[in-house]
């Protein structure tokens, strides 16, 4: 199906839905925008690589990038202050509008991609989950459909951290509904995972991936200690039937830690710079490195 004839039929029920004349998806040199308030979404989609075969792309992660007429294109957190507010649950209907236009945007242009086989993540905002009190994913599912895709080809991702432990249960009662629905469950962590509670929860909520990224483990001065809790972790996972990921590789370094550690995929821009001069025959033990070099 035409691209710009999914932007349309968007923009139609999207206008019909909120009873109004604004259009807000935009096809522009083959790809989609889209307009909320004073910002306009864009999509970024980077690979998910097998780690000991980086030049095997089996999925895309939606980044989102946003902008204004006025600024630069700037990531997320910087328009955090227009979608919410200090409580989690509040602001519930801005944030579930924000969520589901910026996903639209993500899949529109996930179509452009010329191999579809693998799996597309897409973030989730916990305070969207929060927000929508049943049927989690019966939005989002006929925007799939509408797209020729199924849910199975969608792997939701959800971050936690601290600020959201209060409200576990309704996330977890949340992702259930997903997963009813047929979609991937992703759990992703901003901090290194090893304590008990934790590991509690991902077994309650049993998501296919784990994602943790190289960014928040860049300022880890014990080396030979952080190849032991990443080689924990990734062991547990994998005793769960879960693929863990490290995303947001930029280094040599983290790519042989991804390695040696066990991480069954990766993500970064050291693949993109690399994976045609060395990955298309890579020989997995030319990169077998002692923990010490972490």
């Amino acid at each position: 199906m035409p691209l710009q004839y999914l932007v349309e039929y968007f923009n139609d029920r999207l206008g019909s839905e909120h009873r109004s004349s604004v259009r807000p998806f935009i096809l522009e040199d083959g790809k989609v925008s889209g307009i909320f308030g004073p910002v306009r979404v864009d999509s970024e989609l980077k690979s998910f690589r097998k780690t000991l075969s980086p030049s095997d792309i089996i999925g895309h992660v939606a980044q989102l990038n946003v902008r204004s007429d006025h600024e630069q294109p700037s990531y997320v957190n910087e328009i955090e202050p227009l979608v919410s507010h200090v409580n989690p649950v509040e602001n519930a209907e801005s944030i579930i509008s924000f969520d589901r236009l910026s996903r639209t945007v993500h899949m529109l242009n996930y179509l452009t991609i010329v191999h579809l086989e693998g799996v597309l993540f897409l973030d989730v905002d916990p305070r969207h989950i929060l927000g929508v009190k049943q049927d989690h994913g019966a939005y989002f599912e006929e925007v799939i459909t509408q797209c020729g895709l199924e849910t199975k080809n969608v792997a939701i991702v959800l971050t936690l951290n601290s600020q959201y432990a209060p409200y576990y249960k309704d996330l977890i009662e949340g992702l259930g509904n997903y997963k009813a629905r047929g979609y991937q469950i992703a759990l992703k962590f901003d901090y290194i995972v090893r304590d008990v509670k934790t590991f509690k929860l991902i077994e309650q909520v049993a998501p296919q991936f784990v994602i943790q990224s190289a960014k928040n483990i860049l300022n880890k001065t014990h080396s030979d200690e952080l190849f032991e809790q990443l080689s924990q972790f990734n062991a547990k996972i994998a005793s769960l039937g879960a693929k863990s990921i490290l995303e947001a590789i930029e280094e040599k370094k983290f790519d042989a830690l991804a390695r040696n550690s066990g991480f069954d995929w990766v993500e970064g821009d050291y693949y993109n710079q690399t994976v045609s001069d060395h990955f298309g025959y890579v020989n997995t033990s030319s990169y077998e490195v002692s923990a010490s070099h972490y």
